[in-house]
């Protein structure tokens, strides 16, 4: 089932979740304990996330360090296609520009049809820490934009290759939204174009970055409304779970925390975790009772917490 039409048929407020691909070489076992976990909550749909290939350096007995190419987080196809078959919960994978080619992304969506996935998300992905060259025989998608195109073609039959007698793969697809810009765009109103593009090249709902102030959020819904963007807009949440995140989060994912909950945090570090779950239950409350339908949670494959907030409104 594609994610609007779950959100249309659900009649109560619901979560949705967020999980990474165990490291490499470890068992996927981690994956299926977690979602064995959220289960119970009966998800509305379970995201997978994708992590291209980086640079890794070794070092030797001998001392001598060795360079090495890998992904270091494989297996997104292969843990959509658990959750989708073994539990029944519809996924979302994320398909990345970054790191993979258009040949390599249509390959993926190939496989991901083959194991009933019709949920994607469509990102630009992190920078890569190596220059990964794109053969002359290959091509490149630069955007979230020019992956949404690619995904919207295929939806209609149109491969990379003129292949006779292909078929279609109905894909619904995502785009990411921004509730306090992206770092790339020059202002929050190019931002709000940047993102019309993409619902006008085919992405079918929104998953916002995580915010920790819900009014962020609200504006941003108005201002897409405004800006003729009307596909559901799901806010995306993240719990607190140390005091060192309140330098990381914003560093790395470009937000900001209200300056009372960073007030209350750093003069009681020592209750963080419990002042994370309870201002996440704020935050959860106050979006339920504004009529948000669901509430996805970016859970970092740390599902407790998370779980000690929904319980409540489960």
């Amino acid at each position: 089932m594609k994610i609007p039409e779950i959100i249309e048929k659900r009649k109560n407020p619901f979560f949705t979740f967020e999980i990474i691909p165990p490291l490499r070489g470890k068992s996927v076992s981690e994956v299926i304990d977690i979602v064995e976990k959220l289960v119970p909550f009966n998800p509305g749909w379970i995201d997978v996330t994708s992590h291209p290939a980086g640079v890794h350096y070794n070092e030797s007995p001998d001392g001598t360090i060795q360079k090495r190419i890998f992904r270091k987080r494989p297996g997104t196809l292969g843990i959509c296609g658990i959750i989708k078959n073994r539990f029944n919960i519809e996924t979302c994978a994320h398909i990345l520009c970054n790191g993979f080619s258009k040949e390599e992304t249509e390959d993926a969506l190939i496989e991901l049809n083959y194991l009933g996935i019709e949920n994607v998300l469509a990102l630009q992905g992190d920078g890569l820490n190596y220059n990964k060259k794109v053969s002359k025989e290959r091509s490149a998608n630069l955007y979230a934009s020019d992956l949404i195109e690619q995904i919207s073609k295929i939806k209609q039959g149109e491969f990379l290759d003129d292949l006779k007698g292909s078929r279609p793969l109905n894909f619904c697809i995502g785009a990411a939204g921004y509730p306090e810009k992206h770092f790339m765009a020059p202002s929050m109103k190019q931002d709000m174009k940047y993102l019309k593009l993409k619902v006008d090249l085919g992405a079918e709902f929104i998953g916002t970055q995580m915010f920790f102030d819900n009014q962020k959020y609200f504006e941003f819904v108005k201002d897409c409304k405004a800006e003729g963007i009307n596909v559901p807009i799901i806010p995306g949440l993240k719990i607190l779970s140390s005091v060192k995140q309140l330098q990381t989060i914003p560093k790395t994912f470009h937000i900001d925390f209200p300056d009372e909950f960073i007030q209350e945090v750093t003069e009681n570090p020592e209750h963080v975790e419990e002042l994370g779950i309870n201002f996440a239950k704020k935050q959860v409350e106050e979006l339920i009772n504004a009529g948000v339908p669901n509430i996805h949670f970016y859970i970092m494959n740390k599902p407790d917490s998370v779980i000690n907030v929904i319980k409540s409104f489960c």
